[in-house]
């Protein structure tokens, strides 16, 4: 790791002021992914500026019902809330779901966001990645690929995003806020993860020293009959190989609402927006959640060593639906 500055930020525009004075700089929050980056020599920042401290770190609950989560939240903090685990239960079980408590204990909501992918090829600096050094070319597509993206990926990348906590906030519609200099702004999530394409390295819509402040989740009642579930490849903490994100609300066997988000098979947090259409206003059973897993699936690209994330992702539709059924009609 080589030398670096360190300034510790105290309010919000004395935050932007440092970044802005500094190009080489980065925003440091619990560290837990940016850390890692800089030793080894995937992140060369000059400086480093501590938000950690800032006074963003309460959850609120919004008019109608919604939350608002600051973004220093840490993950563990935003798992306890009790409105979280009261109106949100699929979000706390998806920050529950990640890491190690240690981590957790550190890492925070905005940080959290902004995790870079766990691609083997993208932390080697020493073998070519598109995302790392543009240009340079995938060697994942045809080398190890078996955790790597089955949706909306490209001839330029296949990684996938690493967040637990993205995977829920996009099943509810969270907006993402921050500030630049020039004033605040807000972005959809559903609107924050770029769409890989020809420029994987251009991972986000944020603007350029904009300092995420928090993110909003609007009122949704629906979420309370949510679940995470998410499948790893060993039973202590460890990054998905698939996971899905499911709120239900079903009214005599017929499914009036319906959120889904599927993690760990895209570059950023996959809205089963097929699937909800397919689902809507229809039967709440096992054959109809089968049917829409597959009319959201139908898109897949899988390589050769990935295509049974097909699969599971059929399954989790129709475990978690039909788990979230039984629940709701008790």
């Amino acid at each position: 790791m080589r030398e670096f500055g360190y300034e510790r930020a105290v309010d919000v525009p004395g935050a932007l002021a440092l970044l802005d004075a500094d190009p080489d700089a980065r925003f440091l929050g619990g560290g837990t992914n940016l850390v890692d980056l800089m030793k080894t020599g995937v992140e060369r920042p000059g400086r480093l500026v501590d938000v950690r401290e800032l006074p963003l770190d309460r959850v609120e609950v919004t008019e109608g019902g919604g939350l608002r989560i600051g973004a220093t939240v840490t993950n563990s903090d935003l798992a306890a809330h009790p409105d979280v685990r009261r109106s949100y239960p699929a979000l706390a079980q998806a920050v529950l779901a990640g890491a190690s408590g240690q981590l957790r204990n550190m890492a925070t909501v905005g940080g959290n966001l902004l995790q870079r992918t766990r691609c083997g090829y993208f932390a080697d600096v020493t073998k070519p990645c598109n995302k790392r050094v543009p240009g340079s070319g995938c060697p994942a597509i045809e080398g190890e690929h078996h955790n790597h993206a089955v949706l909306g990926a490209s001839g330029h990348c296949v990684a996938t995003s690493p967040s637990d906590l993205g995977v829920a906030l996009t099943a509810f519609d969270a907006v993402v806020e921050y500030e630049t200099a020039d004033g605040p702004g807000r972005v959809p999530l559903a609107e924050f993860y770029l769409p890989v394409g020809d420029t994987p390295h251009r991972e986000t819509a944020l603007p350029a020293g904009a300092l995420i402040t928090g993110v909003t989740l609007p009122p949704a009642s629906v979420a309370v009959n949510s679940r995470y579930r998410k499948v790893r490849e060993r039973a202590s903490y460890a990054f998905a190989i698939g996971s899905i994100a499911a709120a239900l609300d079903v009214r005599d066997g017929v499914v009036h609402e319906v959120r889904l988000a599927f993690g760990a098979v895209a570059s950023r947090p996959w809205r089963a927006v097929a699937a909800e259409r397919a689902l809507t206003g229809g039967p709440a059973s096992a054959a109809a959640f089968a049917a829409a897993a597959d009319a959201e699936l139908a898109a897949a690209r899988p390589l050769p060593n990935n295509a049974y994330k097909v699969t599971l992702m059929r399954n989790l539709v129709v475990a978690v639906l039909s788990e979230l059924t039984e629940e709701a009609t008790r």
